[in-house]
């Protein structure tokens, strides 16, 4: 007779038997079902780093006062030598609240198209109040699409990108410790980048166009670029064209300004301080001709004559001393002739030094010397005189962050005090610049606070 030992028995041996040999029925399927979903999940997680929206930006907002307690003057561009290009040090001598506010929105076509849309508004005022509407000026600056991994794309164009709308240039750089672009070019137009011209040779191809008045809504001049890479080194070279600019007008010094111009940049960008130590460092020579002797801004003066020239130095580069000492030095300078009248010339050399003690995690004492020379010889351009002299500024600054570790890391909040003096021959350049102005006649220092931020 059957009893329910006989009978359960031999179901659980069943079962437990059919449990065994379960992982082993299954183990090739959960393999590769495993390994899809790692693939799938990687793919996921690359698709939501490259896709959706991102706000990124830039800021620096301060107060700067004299030893007088009224408002201080300054800026990077505030000697006469600014007038054609010549930066000093920026640290403890900007009086100005400045942003850049960037929306980007990513995604991916179902054949792998990235596509890339950016909005970049910015404003820029010197008023200490919190309603500045009369004296703003904000600005829509950058409104572009690009598109990359085309599939439609094979050979040199197979890793390019094409672009359309208005922006800043992809590759511009800038010293950032004298708030000066090395080269700058922006405008509205359309190109590529990344074309694979060699193994080691990539180039981007470019057509801008720029308006030489601000109310202007017609086009004015067009600026076309060839831009070269080759392992570090950068070849850039500029046609522009400005049809009706010798028709519009005569320029600042009564002369028929230039139609056309020419601008070239060498360029290498090193991946350490000069082959010394860890960091690195930056080394361009700029010349122009006509309207490319404005060398940073291409296209952005309209008054440059046939005969203008212009050659331009810029190097730099940061490091780290020791452990907790770091060093960024700077040399940036210009001899330009011809410019705006017959015979006028403009010379300039300026030196900087930034450096930096980190105290702790989040506290840094920061030091800035500044020295620039100049001779300057505008032949009554604007009712400017002639001048030959020198340009001082000392700048300490302490520091928070929320972490030290490098002269690119922020966001910063600091205080400082300025010691600035000059040659007083400076003062007489021009009657509208800063210079010998009321409460700003050199020997003096400024004090003030000032945060800044990039993400």
């Amino acid at each position: 007779m059957l009893t329910r030992k006989h009978i359960i028995l031999p179901v659980i041996g069943f079962v437990a038997g059919t449990v065994a040999c379960l992982p082993m029925l299954a183990s090739a399927q959960s393999d590769d079902s495993l390994a899809e979903r790692m693939d799938r999940l990687e793919r996921e997680i690359q698709e939501r780093e490259e896709t959706g929206f991102a706000f990124n930006g830039y800021a620096r907002s301060g107060i700067l006062s004299n030893d007088e307690g009224r408002r201080g003057v300054g800026g990077p561009f505030s000697t006469p030598a600014g007038s054609v290009g010549g930066a000093v040090g920026r640290l403890g001598n900007e009086p100005d609240t400045y942003y850049e506010a960037y929306l980007t929105h990513r995604s991916i076509a179902s054949n792998g198209t990235r596509t890339r849309f950016t909005a970049m508004i910015a404003d820029s005022l010197e008023s200490n109040n919190d309603w500045t509407a009369d004296v703003g000026n904000l600005n829509t600056r950058n409104v572009f699409v690009e598109l990359s991994h085309l599939p439609s794309f094979s050979g040199a164009f197979e890793n390019s990108t094409i672009w359309a709308g208005k922006r800043f240039d992809r590759d511009n750089f800038d010293i950032h410790w004298l708030d000066s672009d090395v080269v700058f070019l922006a405008g509205t137009g359309a190109g590529i980048y990344d074309v694979q011209m060699a193994d080691a040779w990539r180039a981007n191809f470019s057509l801008y166009a720029r308006d030489f008045e601000e109310e202007s809504g017609d086009v004015e001049v067009y600026i076309g670029t060839v831009n070269n890479f080759v392992g570090n080194w950068q070849w850039m070279l500029n046609g522009i064209s400005a049809p009706r600019n010798r028709d519009d007008g005569v320029g600042g010094g009564g002369e028929a300004p230039a139609n056309t111009g020419v601008q070239t940049m060498l360029a290498y960008h090193g991946d350490s301080f000069f082959g010394l130590s860890d960091g690195f460092f930056k080394v361009a020579l700029l010349y122009g001709a006509r309207l490319g002797a404005e060398v940073k801004v291409l296209g952005g003066d309209a008054n440059l004559q046939d005969d203008a020239q212009a050659l331009r130095l810029a190097i730099y580069g940061t490091t780290y001393l020791s452990e907790n000492w770091r060093l960024a030095p700077a040399i940036f300078a210009e001899a330009s002739q011809d410019r705006y009248v017959e015979d006028d010339d403009y010379r300039w050399l300026t030196l900087n030094m930034r450096l930096v003690r980190e105290i702790t995690s989040n506290f840094e004492l920061a030091f800035e010397g500044t020295w620039q020379t100049m001779d300057l010889e505008p032949e009554g351009y604007l009712d400017r005189n002639a001048v030959d002299g020198d340009f001082y500024k000392f700048t300490v600054a302490p520091t928070f962050k929320p972490e030290v570790g490098g002269f690119f890391q922020r966001p910063e909040i600091r205080v400082f005090a300025s010691y600035t003096d000059w040659d007083s021959a400076l003062n007489d350049y021009a009657a509208d610049d800063a210079f010998g102005s009321d409460g700003f006649t050199g020997g003096q220092w400024q004090f003030g606070a000032q945060t800044e931020i990039w993400f």
